[in-house]
């Protein structure tokens, strides 16, 4: 017998652990874990938990046409899952188990710990890297060395790739019954995060059907116009993807998959919505390359040791809750906590306004991100946070600093986005509603700082920290 552990790899395409249960043959039987204590401990939101769970409902119907039955284990955390999962295979008698590679340190100890019990009982734990197009470690600088800049990784990664031909995995063939019978899934636990940001079935619907669906109207409608409309928060530019990724209900190289099954023209694997599949790959090499990002340490300590990070509760609960008096910023806020999603764009202009104009350290925002996201996912959440406060690998330079109007003006001219969000802008003349004056005057909140002053304090800041590293 062979078990399979699904964790966040909830589908049955394109899952090589899945895939290769079933070519060995003598039946599969599927194991995936509650571990509430964990999920707290890791800020896993109540939005993405509850999507994982609506997800895993779905992959075990798909399961059981396979014939393979799901079984669930609970513990509070990772550290009994060796005896749990050692019962589970004694007691289906399973010799190996199967599972897709996690990146993140504390998941990468688990199995660790996971694979030394059952290799002590004789057993076979045997991985793959399902969530990744490229292992890490494969995508290397001419040393041998990891890349700490995004754009050489990138190109290195497209050239691996196109040597590789990577294409994603059949669903597998349906398994000889079993005795082993299927399970009801327990109720999802509660861990202890209290918000309001739930997880929306209509913005969300689970599965990986759902997620196909999503993604073939992606590349059929509006693909074409992602380099432009990917930064214009109140048109449907992105692809929306993001929370099936991080559940595993699709795979990126189903996305390339799907990309290139109606493209003719071959610069589509140059574009600009692989790029941001490769900032992916680049943030989980980044994790097992350099470890001490695991501890939410700076991938530049040189230039963080400089900053003075301001405790100012104040300021973080008014950024929290999207009430700064710049419209833009609170707009963003406010789809986050309704909607537990937050178009990209405005997570760099809330990230930035957050560290480098209230000058708050970017783990309080990691954090609270993680703590409300549907789509959290550590790897690129770390990534993104360190990038905009200039402390990561590629950061933006320390002198870019989004100016939360401009950006405004930009990409959301005749205010329909911030409408959306803060109603009483609807009074307000269409291209003045990003100005704090006028905005305090509709009955927003004064603006909580002075742009420019905050602004040329932080240029202060990162000045300094840049002569002394240099």
């Amino acid at each position: 017998m062979n078990l399979v552990w699904f964790r966040n790899d909830l589908r049955v395409r394109d899952n090589p652990a899945l895939y290769q249960a079933c070519v060995a043959g003598e039946g599969v039987v599927a194991v995936v874990a509650y571990t509430p204590g964990q999920w707290f401990e890791h800020d896993e939101s109540p939005a993405k938990m509850q999507f994982w769970f609506a997800c895993l409902k779905d992959l075990q119907s798909e399961l059981a046409a396979l014939n393979i039955p799901l079984r669930v284990i609970e513990t509070p955390d990772f550290q009994a899952l060796p005896d749990k999962l050692s019962a589970l295979a004694n007691e289906v008698q399973a010799s190996r188990l199967y599972l897709n590679h996690e990146y993140a340190l504390n998941e990468r100890q688990r199995d660790l710990a996971v694979l030394n019990r059952f290799r002590a009982e004789g057993r076979k734990v045997i991985g793959f890297h399902g969530d990744l197009v490229i292992p890490p470690g494969e995508v290397l600088t001419g040393q041998g060395q990891p890349f700490k800049v995004f754009t050489p990784f990138s190109r290195a990664w497209r050239k691996v790739c196109q040597q590789q031909q990577p294409t994603p995995l059949a669903l597998p063939k349906k398994q000889p019954l079993i005795t082993t019978g299927d399970q009801p899934l327990p109720e999802m636990p509660v861990w202890g995060i209290t918000n309001n940001t739930l997880w929306n079935a209509s913005l969300w619907p689970a599965g990986s059907a759902a997620a196909h669906t999503r993604l073939q109207n992606f590349v059929a409608v509006h693909l074409d116009e992602y380099p432009v409309q990917r930064d214009i928060p109140f048109e449907p530019g992105t692809s929306q993807l993001s929370p099936y990724l991080a559940v595993g209900a699709l795979s990126a190289r189903q996305c390339m998959a799907g990309v290139a099954s109606i493209s003719d023209d071959p610069e589509w694997f140059n574009g600009q919505w692989l790029t941001e599949l490769i900032w992916r790959e680049f943030y989980r090499h980044l994790l097992v390359q350099f470890p001490q990002m695991n501890y939410l340490q700076p991938f530049r300590p040189e230039v963080e040791q400089r900053i003075q990070w301001q405790d100012n509760p104040q300021l973080f609960d008014a950024w929290s809750r999207g009430e700064t008096g710049f419209p833009l910023v609170d707009a963003g806020m406010k789809q986050l906590l309704s909607t537990g999603w937050m178009h990209n764009r405005l997570r760099m202009v809330c990230a930035s306004f957050l560290t480098k104009l209230l000058r708050q350290d970017w783990r309080l925002g990691a954090k609270f991100f993680m703590q409300h996201l549907v789509d959290g996912d550590f790897a690129s959440n770390l990534g993104g946070w360190q990038w905009c406060a200039s402390v990561g690998a590629d950061a933006a330079p320390y002198f870019r600093i989004f100016n939360p109007q401009r950006q405004a003006e930009r990409f959301d001219p005749q205010g329909a986005f911030v409408a959306h969000w803060l109603p009483e802008l609807r009074t307000v003349q269409a291209n003045k509603r990003h100005d704090p004056v006028l905005a305090e005057r509709a009955g927003r909140p004064a603006a909580i700082i002075d742009y420019r002053a905050a602004r040329q304090q932080s240029l202060d800041d990162y000045q300094q920290s840049t002569r002394v590293s240099a």
